[in-house]
């Protein structure tokens, strides 16, 4: 793996090959309840914190007007290479993420376009030797991205990807938990027991079962904050590999699935309405990245 060096957060390399994938229809029974809470202007985040996404594409230009027209965001495109660039996602001033072109070797495996997940460490040369000895497989070794930060490139246990990041400059998404911006993260996994104690090992993260959900949906509690969740095993389509999903807050589901479908994007999972929980949708944007749109009853 060779890690670019860039100004911003480096482009995950990941050599496995896997598919974009969606859930069942089934998902709609088990979809977050929990709620991250609304964090403009972030200095840092939380270490166990979802910090940073990142979007692999086949063709960035295209996702940029995508994400732009569906989110309303703006771009800021830094050079890194002859041809090159790596562009940040800005939303009222606050980086809400980045995109990056998957590179020749990544087509040539399979790779297909995703959305990848960085979560905040103290030291990420610990964090990255915790996993390995948790059962994890370290994809790239702990390094530094110029002066912005440090990072590492891990695979759960189960084979879901991620990456771990020690800010320094760059604290990573400056808004999260508003309209347009990133809300939560599932973890889909054929062993949640086996994902979840690597996790809570790692993070100090806790997997909480609601009660009152025979569902047997377990929610991600960093702290004192429920951040994701990890779908039953029951709910997932037959032999798929383990992945992350990740959740942008709309303000209204149902329209921005509309607009996501008008600027070429695709609806998987038309909008559903789920009691005491939400209104949900899964699309993919027209390069196959999967992702979730979300808004929560719950959020005043």
């Amino acid at each position: 793996m060779r890690p670019l060096k860039r100004k911003g957060i480096a482009c995950r390399r990941s050599r496995r090959l896997f598919a974009p994938l969606c859930l069942f229809a089934k998902l709609v029974q088990t979809a977050p309840v929990g709620y991250t809470f609304s964090m403009p202007n972030i200095e840092k985040h939380p270490a166990g914190a979802f910090c940073w996404i990142e979007l692999a594409t086949t063709d960035q230009e295209s996702a940029k007007k995508f994400y732009c027209g569906l989110f309303g965001w703006t771009v800021e495109d830094s050079p890194i290479g002859p041809g090159d660039f790596y562009s940040m996602f800005r939303l009222n001033g606050n980086t809400t993420g980045a995109g990056c072109t998957l590179r020749k070797e990544q087509r040539e495996q399979g790779v297909p376009p995703h959305w990848g997940v960085y979560m905040e460490v103290a030291v990420a040369d610990d964090a990255v030797a915790k996993a390995a000895k948790l059962g994890g497989t370290v994809s790239a070794p702990a390094f530094d991205v110029m002066d912005v930060g440090r990072m590492g490139v891990l695979q759960d246990p189960t084979g879901a990807d991620f990456c771990v990041w020690q800010s320094k400059k760059h604290s990573g998404m400056g808004v999260t938990g508003e309209d347009n911006a990133f809300c939560w993260a599932d973890l889909s996994t054929p062993d949640p027991a086996k994902a979840g104690a690597f996790y809570e090992g790692l993070f100090g993260w806790t997997m909480v079962k609601d009660e009152k959900d025979p569902s047997g949906y377990l929610h991600i509690k960093n702290g004192e904050g429920f951040i994701g969740g990890i779908p039953p095993v029951a709910h997932r389509p037959p032999g798929s590999p383990a992945h992350w999903m990740i959740y942008f807050q709309a303000a209204d589901v149902e329209k921005s699935a509309a607009r996501a479908a008008q600027l070429g994007g695709k609806i998987l999972m038309p909008p559903r309405k789920m009691e005491n929980v939400g209104d949900m949708a899964i699309v993919s944007d027209p390069q196959g990245a999967v992702f979730a749109l979300f808004r929560s009853s719950r959020k005043g």
